[in-house]
């Protein structure tokens, strides 16, 4: 019922704001930069009202196509028309019919095949009966997804897809809910990947800080910068401990202590893993899922080698690594390593003579289909994402809250927040790094010239601009609706996309908030990184103790 009054709602202001639009005529003149806010803004209210993504992103889309169209001089009811045509013709196409997209749509195909193959060939249930000799309660349970998080941390995606699905039988028999999991999976995913030194990130961080450095003259190294800045990397580090600390207490609060409760007061859930006939053999999962992990790291090795780099003598090993793996291609490295193991679980089940070879296929054709809501959610997402780009939303944003004069102080934090917007609305960590790091770098440099400081005095205030960019921008990425691997965490864990949203939101503002007023403010204002870090733990567990309720 309530569902229904929010869509009545919902259809009765675009039916008032088409008519007034109808009345009023044609636009003219440009479309006022403060209406790019709008698609975004409408998709992510939509979803949170009403649970639901994929309508809820489609009318994003509609009100910013429709919009470019009405100021385009087209009538209201050419522009609704038109629009609605343009979603599919121009943004969703776009989004499909990108190199990058279409080859995560395929890993992610991959993967759920190959999932699905060593499921019913029984090698995920030795899997799942083998760890859960070890986790014989829900905080081992949880315990376990943590540390194989941490383990799988070269990349999120494949951090996502592989430990979501791993301990989704395990977690189900622990009575665990899927939002737990989901939480788990994504709040140690993103932020373990952005901060070690092997990872798909490190290239697309350095290569911006690089442009940054550049600009502004400095005699330092991107890698250099980026070491130091991991001293103020504030919310990626907090968020780790407090998902650890939620863990080992027990204790929740929002709506993900609803959640838990509601798991562990249901019946232990029978996932379809113990309904199918087993010939259990662990090495049918254990050997696919190392080719994945395995040849993952190898396509990274292999698209980013370069000989020039590993015959400088005066760096180290792995600065050579990092900087390798920095400009490998990770989304062909994924490609190939996803469909090797698929390859791989195909032969080894048929070997086996577990399945013959139509019904392999079969089940191979069902771990896909697994995958298409995920699919049309990430193709709605980047498409929202698209028309964010069009219509300037993150330029606008950015100048909204640059166009005054500042202190340096206040630099990091106002970065880290306005990181956090953009991360929120655009759905995309990568996006904001992109969007941020030219404009604030060297601005925040030119800045600290403009006060006076000396070089000595701004590189502290630099390190911390350099962690918010990329901290805030997590912690948007991790309260958006729109954020594909928000999307992707809660497809591996079987949770609902909504479900996890709203859970997972209140502990990342949680951990966002302490972030900034224990972090990020006193290191601005000269406190010591390691004092900060120290209050801003013991803040949070006093949190976890005082506000969490054991489940």
């Amino acid at each position: 019922m309530k569902k229904k009054i929010v869509w009545l709602s919902v259809a009765i202001v675009f039916v008032v704001a088409f008519v007034l639009l109808y009345v009023l005529g044609p636009v003219e003149g440009p479309m006022p930069l403060w209406m790019s806010v709008l698609p975004p803004l409408v998709a992510i209210a939509m979803a949170l009202l009403i649970k639901e993504v994929l309508s809820s992103l489609f009318i994003g889309i509609l009100t910013g196509t429709f919009l470019m169209a009405l100021y385009a001089g087209q009538s209201p009811a050419a522009a609704l028309g038109g629009g609605v045509l343009r979603v599919v013709d121009t943004y969703v196409y776009g989004a499909l019919f990108d190199s990058d997209h279409v080859l995560i749509i395929l890993f992610t195909l991959f993967i759920g095949g190959m999932v699905r193959i060593i499921t019913v060939n029984g090698g995920m249930q030795s899997v799942v009966n083998r760890l859960s000799r070890r986790a014989k309660s829900p905080r081992t349970g949880q315990l376990m997804t943590f540390i194989m998080d941490l383990c799988v941390f070269f990349d999120d995606y494949s951090n996502t897809l592989v430990v979501g699905n791993t301990m989704r039988p395990i977690t189900d028999r622990l009575k665990v809910s899927r939002e737990k999991l989901a939480y788990i999976v994504d709040s140690t995913s993103a932020p373990v990947v952005a901060v070690a030194f092997v990872t798909t990130w490190i290239g697309a961080e350095l290569s911006y800080i690089q442009d940054g450095i550049n600009a502004i003259g400095l005699d330092t190294s991107a890698y250099s910068v980026f070491f130091h800045s991991l001293g103020y990397s504030f919310y990626p580090f907090l968020t780790l401990g407090f998902v650890l600390m939620i863990i080992l207490s027990g204790r929740d609060f929002g709506p993900m202590l609803k959640a838990e409760r509601k798991a562990r007061m249901a019946e232990a859930v029978t996932t379809e893993e113990d309904t199918i006939p087993q010939s259990t053999h662990i090495i049918d999962a254990l050997v696919p899922l190392a080719v994945l992990i395995i040849g993952t790291i190898t396509g990274l090795f292999f698209t980013g080698y370069d000989a020039k780099v590993w015959s400088e003598a005066h760096a180290g090993f792995f600065s050579k690594l990092s900087m390798t793996i920095g400009e490998a291609n990770s989304y062909k490295a994924l490609l190939w390593a996803s469909l090797l193991s698929l390859l791989v679980a195909i032969v080894m089940t048929l070997l086996r003579g577990n399945l013959k070879l139509g019904k392999v296929m079969e089940e191979m054709v069902v771990g896909f289909k697994s995958m298409l809501n995920a699919v049309l959610i990430l193709s709605m997402a980047w498409s929202i994402a698209l028309v964010t780009k069009d219509m300037h939303t993150a330029e606008f944003v950015s100048q909204l809250l640059l166009q005054w004069s500042l202190s340096p102080v206040l630099v990091p934090i106002l970065t880290f927040v306005l990181a956090g917007i953009i991360g929120f609305s655009t759905g995309t960590s990568w996006g904001t790094m992109a969007i941020l790091y030219p404009m604030i770098l060297p601005a925040s440099w030119l800045l600290c010239q403009e006060h006076g400081l000396s070089v000595e005095s701004a590189m502290p205030l630099f390190y911390n601009v350099v962690a918010s960019v990329m901290a805030g921008a997590v912690m948007g990425d991790h309260c958006s609706p729109i954020s594909d691997t928000t999307i992707m965490s809660s497809l591996a864990s079987g949770c609902n996309h909504m479900q996890h949203v709203s859970t997972q939101m209140p502990y990342a503002l949680t951990v966002g908030a302490v972030a900034l007023l224990m972090g990020v403010v006193p290191t601005a204002l000269g406190l010591p990184n390691w004092i900060a870090f120290l209050t801003a733990y013991v803040v949070l567990g006093l949190v976890v103790r005082f506000v969490g309720k054991k489940c």
